[in-house]
């Protein structure tokens, strides 16, 4: 048995996850898949091929879609975002994060492509849950664990973000999620069609990401998987995902494979071609990967790492899981999708429990720690040691 199937297998084994598949892959076209378990608790087994809902991981997708439009010149990275979301023209800042939503300044400067692609543009989420900010962003947006079927279309979205003030002026700090919502709105209108399509034409297609879109994918509903809160059961394989939402999640909303998202990461590692093809510029790759806000001492969102355009940069290694370089995010329902630009790989964990603290990230930590001792090892240098044998 190897040590990526022992890492799939523990989780199963104890009864904490139904299944899972996780992926370990090489520019130089090494490839290792461990599977467990199965797609629900009692259900079919879990295969390679299965479909989970990615959740966060969506977001550097997102943020490769608005590259390639602005590789296309139908994007600028400092464009206002006003041209094709005049909602957003003249939104109010709070004086202070956490203040009531009434006492509020002046915006100083519009919002710009390159604010949303940063998590710069003042909407989102901020360290006290506790906030009016946050109480607005959850019951008036529902910005929380995905729920495609209940987020309205977005205009009637958009509509109701407008009551909102930003958290900041733009530019001046970091705010987590929204951001990479309001995208979503931005490339549909951008381009005038839909944003499955967009992703589709841009980057599905060109990257042969088959299983990978905001519902379950043709032909894939015997491979769905069943989504769960610790042995709970929240989406089943003909719930909220079996059918099209009316507002597409830029930031959270996308199902896909392991192989679809390796795919994904190849093309980034391999500076926007893929098999051949262009899909992204590699100055376009090069801003997505490389820091563009510096996180603040303690942010509970990035963890003392950078951001890039849709994912985090580790620029410290805090944790045995952290590699300088490393680049992509974490999914709330249970997945993670990195590149790890200095040693060629790509490492994919799907799981189907929604992360509720410590115990729950700490299965996906065990494995991006045996990434990280992978990629030492092709470097030649000391392996860290995954937090599970500390």
């Amino acid at each position: 048995m190897t040590r990526l199937q022992e890492f799939v297998d523990g989780p199963v084994a104890d009864g904490r996850l139904a299944g899972a598949v996780a992926l370990i892959a090489t520019t130089d076209g090494d490839r290792e898949v461990a599977v467990a378990g199965r797609q629900a608790f009692g259900g079919a087994p879990m295969t390679r091929d299965s479909v989970f809902r990615i959740a966060s991981i969506t977001k550097p997708i997102t943020a490769a879609a608005t590259m390639a439009l602005v590789d296309r010149g139908v994007l600028e990275l400092d464009a206002e975002v006003r041209r094709w979301l005049p909602e957003l023209a003249d939104p109010p800042v709070l004086r202070r994060p956490d203040g009531p939503l009434d006492d509020t300044e002046p915006i100083e400067r519009p919002i710009t492509v390159r604010d949303l692609l940063g998590f710069g543009g003042g909407h989102g989420f901020i360290a006290d849950f506790g906030a009016p900010v946050m109480a607005a962003l959850f019951g008036e947006l529902l910005q929380g664990p995905p729920a495609p079927a209940q987020v309205p279309p977005p205009a009637e979205w958009l509509r109701r973000l407008a009551r909102i003030p930003l958290v900041h002026q733009p530019g001046r700090g970091w705010t987590y999620n929204t951001g990479a919502d309001i995208l979503g709105v931005l490339l549909s209108r951008a381009t005038e069609q839909p944003l499955d399509r967009v992703f589709a034409e841009l980057l599905f297609e060109p990257l042969g990401m088959t299983d990978t879109d905001f519902t379950t994918p043709r032909g894939g509903a015997a491979r769905m998987t069943s989504l769960y809160r610790g042995s709970t059961l929240v989406d089943g394989p003909d719930g909220q995902w079996s059918h099209p939402p009316a507002f597409p999640s830029g930031a959270g909303g996308l199902v896909s494979t392991a192989a679809d998202w390796c795919a994904f990461g190849l093309m980034l590692l391999n500076g926007g071609r893929y098999r051949g093809r262009s899909v992204l510029t590699e100055e376009s790759v090069r801003l997505m990967t490389s820091p563009q806000h510096v996180a603040e001492p303690g942010n509970m969102f990035l963890q003392d790492q950078a951001w890039g355009f849709g994912g985090s940069v580790d620029i410290v290694t805090p944790e045995p899981w952290n590699v300088v370089g490393r680049y992509g995010w974490i999914g709330g329902t249970g997945t993670a999708g990195y590149i790890y630009p200095g040693a060629g790989t790509v490492a994919v964990w799907l799981g189907q429990r929604e992360l509720q603290g410590p115990d729950d990230s700490d299965l996906i930590g065990d494995f991006l720690g045996d990434v990280a001792d992978r990629v030492a090892a092709r470097h030649g240098s000391q392996p860290t040691r995954p937090r599970s044998s500390e």
